[in-house]
This record gives structure tokens, sequence and C-alpha cells, in this order.
């Protein structure tokens, strides 16, 4: 049997732990070209992207917006949208229908955690997920993660922030196996997770 592939879960994120936040524009207006040059190399490393119908609805009408010319965007995210049209891209949801319109997107409908960890078997490229916190969440929970990658943004949206990232997680040991900094600003955090079952309170190390 051939070598798993590689699942990594990919966020950004404030330092208080939130994917987003109310009247903040794309990377909370705080991306660099040292970032933004880090993202189009890693856009071509051949990862099929998971994602779910939130984010599905959400990135597919975004890059459709910059394909046509839409004026929201700057030149670098208007780029990287209509790039992950050629992406390979695999959709869960029970409540879109396939043909998918946006390319190179392969609607699943079962369980996605019992999906991944068949993908997991016979892919034969790295998977990664593209936002969708509550896939993240079942994927991380499943145990199933290699790699647990953070971009953390240098903003405390304690006002504004919305969608909380950590928020029913399992508890989970994070061993550091990468770090970097963006533009002077941006912190790469890339761990190896694992999930405890109970805190060692009493136990000896």
């Amino acid at each position: 049997m051939g070598a798993m592939s590689q699942l990594m879960v990919d966020l950004i994120i404030t330092l208080d732990g939130f994917a987003s936040g109310e009247g903040w524009p794309g990377w909370w207006g705080l991306e660099g070209p040292e970032y933004l040059a880090w993202l189009q190399q890693e856009a071509g490393k051949d990862y099929t992207f998971l994602l779910g119908a939130n984010t599905y609805r959400l990135m597919s009408g975004m890059s459709e917006d910059a394909a046509a010319g839409g004026t929201g965007y700057s030149q670098d995210e208007s780029s990287t949208l209509t790039g992950l049209a050629a992406v390979p891209k695999v959709v869960f949801s029970s409540t879109l229908k396939a043909p998918l319109r946006w390319p190179n997107s392969e609607l699943v409908a079962g369980d996605a955690v019992q999906a991944v960890r068949q993908m997991k078997q016979t892919h034969p490229g790295p998977l990664s997920t593209l936002g969708s916190l509550s896939l993240c969440r079942s994927l991380v929970a499943a145990n199933l993660v290699d790699r647990f990658r953070l971009v953390v943004f240098p903003l405390i949206t304690g006002r504004t922030g919305r969608e909380r990232i950590y928020d029913g997680y399992p508890d989970v040991a994070l061993d550091l196996v990468d770090s970097r900094i963006f533009d002077g600003r941006l912190q790469l955090l890339e761990y190896i997770p694992r999930v405890i079952d109970r805190p060692p309170l009493g136990e000896q190390p």
C-alpha cells in the first residue's frame, strides 16, 4: 500500500481566534508582498482543496466576479481568486446539486469525515482545506489532520470579530514544525496536531 496523502488544515486568524471581522476587508487589509508571493507559490503545489457548501458559494461567487472584472478586488486578490478555478476542489454538501458551476469542483454528498478518510488512502496528491471552519473542526476532531497551519494577523477583533475558529474543537496538542514572518507583521505557524482525550492533570511528565 502506498503512502497516505497528507492533509493540511490551513487557516488565517486574528490573535484572538477569529476568521473574519465585520467591516474589515479581506486579510483585514494587512496582506503584503511577501505574503502574497508565498500564497502564489503555495498555489503551485498541486493541492486538492476541500471545502464546504458555504465556502463554495462564497469563493466561487468571488472567483466569477473577479474573472468578470469586478472592481472590489486588488490585482493580487483578483489573480488569486481567478486562479482557484483551475485548481481541483472537492465540495462536501448535502444541499448543493451536481454539476457544480465552478470549474474543477467535485461534489460529495455523504459524510465528509468518512470521505476524507478514504481520500487520504487513495488520493495521489496532498489535500488542504479552504476556509470551511466546520469541516476543519470535524477533520481535526477525527484525528485526520497531518498539518495544522495558521497565518496569524496582528489584530484583536474583540468587538467586530466574526466566526470564532476554535469553538467546538477538542483539546489538541501542537508540535511546531515551521514558523516564519511575512512583511514584518504576519506570523506563519505550522504544527503537527494530536487530539488529546484528557488533560494530563496529576500525571507526571
